[in-house]
Order: structure tokens, then sequence, then C-alpha cells
């Protein structure tokens, strides 16, 4: 940062002091990309022009005093897309190769041979063809995957995904599937996508992978469709409340892989989020166009596909 620091007067603040920094600035850089403290401090912000945010996600500074300001706002997309899209691929043949089990018997010292799956030839639906998703496409292809996308628009002759259905014909579509990967940003029409319509359309031996937002999903449903044997497994990088609760259900089911929202997080992550803001604020100081600006009313960066 010591160049930045050279041609511009920087302040560090922590979320309760927020405010108090923001008055005066130009730009604002969300670190925590978690906090929560932006809509509180608003108020302050009296010649503020631009925010950036260090995740790939806006949904915790998409307000509405953002989204009706002219304040740009920037995102952090293309850090986490291989990182996400190798855990994907992980879990997948965590499924399919039984590893949880092999792990347990492991540690009982028990021998116990068993027959596995395969998944080249198995059929993954990708909900989000943002970068994310479309990275998770093509290494879940190159595993011999068949993979389709739902997004906004239907489509054919997608380099990544072939086929993408509309993502309003979610439920229609759910059925023929083998695995579920949940990857779409966090917008008023994405809040709830998956509920218990939605696992009761699934295959009775589909897996459900959220690595998008917890919100995505109404927890309640998932734990009764896991329960009632609606679908055969879900792999959760992300929750509804995070950390989640000791005594959630999902801790204890053996059909279920949790970690705590790491599937993007690579060693250096951290270091890489500096470098994306920094490049960006050269680009601002010099008057370039910033890189990752994100369509306020969408909620995300489109997509030049």
């Amino acid at each position: 940062m010591d160049s930045i620091e050279k041609v511009a007067a920087v302040r560090y603040t922590e979320g309760n002091n927020l405010a108090e920094a923001l008055r005066g600035a130009d730009a604002l850089f969300v670190y925590d990309f978690l906090s929560t403290a932006v809509p509180g401090a608003w108020h302050a912000a009296d010649r503020l022009r631009w925010l950036h945010i260090a995740s790939a996600g806006v949904d915790p500074v998409l307000f509405p005093g953002l989204v009706e300001s002219d304040v740009v706002l920037t995102n952090s997309r293309g850090v986490f897309d291989d990182s996400i899209a190798e855990y994907v691929l992980g879990v997948v043949l965590a499924f399919a190769k039984d590893f949880t089990r092999s792990g347990a018997l492991q540690r009982e010292t028990c021998w116990k041979h068993r027959e596995t799956e395969r998944i080249a030839g198995r059929e993954v639906l990708v909900v989000g063809t943002g970068p994310i998703g479309r990275a998770i496409a093509r290494l879940l292809r190159a595993a011999g995957m068949k993979v389709s996308g739902s997004g906004r628009t239907a489509r054919g002759g997608d380099p990544d995904f072939g086929t993408v259905r509309a993502s309003a014909d979610l439920v229609d579509n759910l059925p023929q599937f083998d695995y579920v990967v949940a990857v779409a940003p966090l917008t008023e029409q994405t809040k709830g996508l998956f509920d218990a319509r939605a696992f009761a359309a699934m295959k009775p031996t589909a897996r459900f992978v959220n690595v998008g937002r917890g919100e995505l999903v109404v927890t309640g449903d998932l734990i009764d469709a896991l329960r009632a044997g609606e679908i055969a497994g879900a792999a959760l990088d992300v929750f509804e409340t995070e950390p989640l609760p000791a005594d959630n259900p999902l801790w204890s089911m053996e059909n279920v892989l949790l970690s705590p929202h790491m599937s993007g997080d690579f060693v250096g992550w951290r270091n890489t989020l500096v470098e994306v803001f920094a490049d960006n604020f050269h680009r601002w100081l010099a008057g370039q166009p910033l890189d990752n600006v994100v369509d306020k009313q969408l909620g995300y960066v489109p997509s030049a596909r």
C-alpha cells in the first residue's frame, strides 16, 4: 500500500468508527467483506465517489442508500474462481468415492471393501453463470461430467455450459441432474431459491452443493429434504447464520459435508484482494475505467457473454 499512501491520504478504521472516517473520503475500500457497518455509517459519506469491496458478492453493501446514489461500486471478481471450482470438484469426488466413510472406517481400524461411483457422465447443473460458475463448469467438464448452467436467460452454444437454462424454469429442470451447484449472487430474486419445492423436484440420488450465499437456501427445508431422503446429500460452505449454530442438525448428518465459508480461501488470498484494489485505485487516480463495476440494480458485474 506504500505507493497508494504517497498519492493519497489513507485512513484505516474499524467498523465502529467508520462514520467518522467516511467524512471527506472520496473512496472506500471495504476489506472486511462480512462487515455490516457501511449502511449505518452512510449518512457521513458526504463526498464518496467509489466503494470497493473485497469479495465477489456485494450483498453486504447493496443497501438502498448506495443503490440510489451515484457512488460507483466495484468488487473483487476473479480472485476466487479457480479455488472455488477446485472445492466443488473436491466435494463431488468426496461424495462419489465415499471419502467420509473411508475416514471413519480408518479411525475404527476397520477394513471394509466397498464399491464407489464414477463421476464421468454424471449430469451437473450450475446455478449461476458468472465467472465462478464458469470456472466450476470448465473443471467439472474436464473431469468428464456433463454440465449445464442456469441463468437469467436461456441460450445454447455457451462455451462453458453448452446449454444455459432460464432460472425461472429451475424447478422444472432439477429432476434430471445428479449434482446441483448453487453459486448465484444473492439478490431479492435468488433469496430462498432452494426451498422445499426445489428439493422435492431433485432426484433422490442427487447431491446439492452451495458455494454461493447461505440465504440462497431455506435451511429448514434442506434439513427436512435430507431427513426425508428427497436428496442424497449436501456440501455446504455458506449458511444463513454464520458461524453455524452448534445445535443445528446439519452438524451431525452423515450425508452432509460442512466447511466454514472457506471454499475460495487459498494461501495468499488476502494479499491478492489488496492487489486487486490497488490496481483499481491506480486506475481511479489516473481517470481510467475501473474494473469489475457492479450493476447496482442487478447486484453483480454483468457478464459480456
